[in-house]
């Protein structure tokens, strides 16, 4: 298996990589805090978030402080370890 291989497709793009970047050093983050991070609309962030939960590489957690609704991401321990792999692979890549 070549270094090339190990490239993870679900974290190519440039906003996902900015999600799983800003999960893997935070406990939850929500919404609005990763809309501010990354400087992208509400509806590109919410298809990547998707995109990352259908491969189970986030988890979501949706609430209600007050009467406003909140929803916040957390990375999960296999998405974790995913991204890990995928980073690795790509300071190899460039070594």
């Amino acid at each position: 298996m070549g270094i090339i291989d190990q490239i993870n497709k679900d974290f190519e793009s440039r906003v996902r990589l900015g999600i799983m970047s800003v999960l893997v050093v935070n406990n939850w983050v929500d919404f609005l805090e990763l809309k501010e991070h990354l400087g992208v609309t509400d509806g590109n962030l919410a298809s990547h978030i998707t995109a990352l939960e259908n491969k189970n590489h986030i988890e979501v957690k949706k609430e209600f402080i007050g009467k406003k609704p909140r929803t916040s991401y957390k990375v999960t321990k296999t998405g974790k370890e995913a991204f890990i792999q995928h980073i690795n692979a790509l300071g190899k890549l460039l070594n």
